[in-house]
């Protein structure tokens, strides 16, 4: 038997296919009715609005969304914050400026890595060249 806290309410509760307990299960299960509902009442509703009027956190609702519970297909104004600077976006987890800028971030840390590698592998040539010549002394 797998048991944990729940990392909502701290209670502690037997852990299946869930990773929060049935009570909290129920509240999300609760939470996301009233977004539903709203939503179909209000297509034009963007996600602080939505939040506000459900009493439902901005996170959660993009939880939600990420899940593919909630769809943004028929809802125009509806979009959720990018993970690293928190522009509204409707597809994906990172703005385009975000992807580009960590894309740029990587190309550049691989050609950092080769730089380092070509100089360690010039000095571990100077270092041999060195030590051949102590051991022609000997």
């Amino acid at each position: 038997m797998n048991v944990a806290n729940c990392p909502r309410c701290g209670k502690i509760f037997v852990k299946g296919f869930n990773d929060v307990c049935p009570n909290c299960v129920k509240e999300i299960d609760q939470q996301y009715e009233r977004c539903v509902k709203y939503i179909r009442e209000n297509k034009g509703t963007s996600i602080n609005d939505l939040s506000e009027a459900t009493e439902v956190s901005i996170k959660q609702i993009t939880k939600f969304i990420r899940e593919g519970r909630i769809s943004i297909l028929n809802a125009p104004n509806l979009s959720y914050p990018c993970e690293v600077c928190g522009t509204l976006i409707r597809d994906k987890t990172i703005c385009e400026s975000c992807r580009s800028k960590l894309a740029k971030d990587v190309r550049n840390n691989t050609e950092d890595e080769l730089r380092r590698k070509e100089l360690n592998a010039q000095d571990s040539r100077g270092a041999f060249n060195i030590k051949d010549r102590l051991k022609d002394r000997h």
